[in-house]
């Protein structure tokens, strides 16, 4: 069997069809459930607060573990997954946060829940970073943004499908019954994830040529559905080490840093803020179930905003998006704080909430993933998603502080100072991936061109 399979080439030229629905439909589901057991924390930690099950630090514990599991797991997957394959990491992750949300159902103590929210962080950590790099390898150029975008609308869709649930179900079942549901459906997506095909990008980046070939063909006569297919493009000359040392030089540093600070930005924005809603609104004097109507409309402003950058990718690029949507999240961040009329104050937050979700969409679905080569994605991937994570463990701890001593105002002023760095990283070291394939990327370098603009 002839074995120059130019994967990135064939894959970009497919036509789209059923074949990248199938992949993104069992991708989107895993994220979807991923998402659905990160906004748990939101459902649960009023409730255990209000019923003395927990106190509010151990609740900022409880929030604090989550993401040093995720950050190990983020870090262990890049690994895991530029090593072993895109398939075996995602299913392992999926499974072990799929059980481990069983064992919280069960938790005896907080201290049990906490232990077993570790757990849940690794799978979900490391969920994050394979199911959008893996969508990256599938997706052809001219729809990427829109298919990762999609994959990033199934994650928050979580946010407020959680929060409806919750107030269903918890009133009457109690807090337990959403981790059973989160492990439940984990468990039953892993099942079905089982006919995802591997990467054929990573199976020839690690030189297993034959196998890559053998999947190109089969994914060619789905997709092809019998009609004649476009010639692809060249393959790329350029090649990228596996080694290690590769992310911390040029042309991947100013990648890396790019990556980190985005990360570090919008993981503060959704467990400094968002995710931190009910508790707010408990602490200011409203019941549970006025907590959980507020939240729940600022929350449907998260697959709105999702939606928003899903559609616009491919045509505005990422780094308009990106930039436009920070500005718009530092305005309304600002007045946010300033609104007490009931009326006005959750209608605010749902338009602060929708800029912060195109975010959401544009840097954990789209942008990052595109950052780096095939050869040192997932590892790149999870070492900047490491960084993002690893800031986060202190942020409960900073929304305490900062709430007890200033209330939402000193919150947001966080949020605010993280958003004006986030603008001016992207706009000074960002790349555009817009309609260029991921081979394409691989050797531009954005430091030389500012470099040159500054003097």
């Amino acid at each position: 069997m002839a074995t120059s399979v130019n994967a990135g080439g064939r894959l970009d030229r497919l036509p789209i069809g059923p074949f990248h629905r199938r992949i993104l439909i069992l991708i989107g589901i895993g994220m979807f459930f991923d998402g659905f057991d990160i906004y748990l924390a939101g459902t649960v930690l009023g409730v255990t607060l209000k019923t003395g099950f927990s106190t509010l630090s151990q609740n900022a514990v409880f929030v604090s573990i989550t993401f040093v599991g995720m950050m190990l797991g983020s870090f262990g997957t890049g690994f895991l997954g530029d090593r072993y394959g895109r398939r075996f990491t995602y299913q392992f992750n999926l499974l072990l946060f799929g059980l481990a949300s069983l064992a919280a159902a069960f938790a005896p103590t907080m201290t049990v829940l906490i232990a077993c929210r570790f757990v849940m962080g690794v799978g979900l950590g490391a969920e994050n970073v394979v199911g959008y790099s893996t969508m990256t390898e599938f997706a052809p150029a001219r729809i990427r943004g829109k298919y990762l975008g999609l994959m990033a609308v199934c994650v928050v869709t979580g946010l407020p499908i959680a929060l409806l649930i919750a107030s269903l179900i918890v009133p009457e079942f109690g807090w337990r019954a959403m981790f059973v549901l989160g492990g439940i459906g984990a468990l039953i997506v892993w099942y079905l994830r089982k006919s995802l095909p591997e990467s054929p990008r990573w199976l020839e980046a690690v030189g297993r040529t034959e196998e890559a070939e053998a999947l190109m063909q089969s994914i060619e006569r789905e997709a092809a559905q019998g009609q004649p297919l476009p010639a692809p493009a060249a393959a790329s000359t350029v090649t990228v080490s596996r080694d290690i040392g590769t992310l911390f030089a040029p042309p991947l540093l100013s990648r890396m840093i790019v990556g980190s600070i985005c990360l570090i930005t919008i993981n503060t924005l959704l467990y400094g803020f968002v995710t931190w809603l009910p508790v707010f609104f408990i602490k200011q004097g409203l019941s549970v179930a006025t907590s959980f109507s507020y939240s729940l409309l600022m929350a449907l402003g998260a697959p709105v905003g999702s939606a928003i950058g899903a559609m616009t990718a491919d045509h505005w690029g990422r780094k308009p998006t990106i930039i436009g949507a920070s500005l718009i999240a530092v305005v309304l961040g600002i007045i946010y704080p300033m609104i007490s009329d009931p009326v006005l104050l959750p209608a605010v937050g749902f338009a602060l909430t929708v800029p912060i979700y195109v975010l959401v969409a544009l840097l954990f679905g789209v942008y990052i993933p595109e950052l780096f080569p095939t050869e040192v994605r997932l590892r790149a991937s999870g070492i900047v998603n490491t960084l993002g994570r690893g800031a986060t463990i202190v942020t409960p701890f900073l929304v305490v502080m900062l709430f007890e001593a200033h209330g939402v105002a000193g919150v947001m002023a966080l949020m605010v100072g993280l958003l004006l760095v986030q603008i001016v990283t992207v706009w000074a070291f960002g790349i555009e991936p817009r309609h260029r394939s991921l081979e394409e990327l691989k050797g531009e370098d954005t430091a030389p061109a500012l470099v040159k603009q500054v003097t």
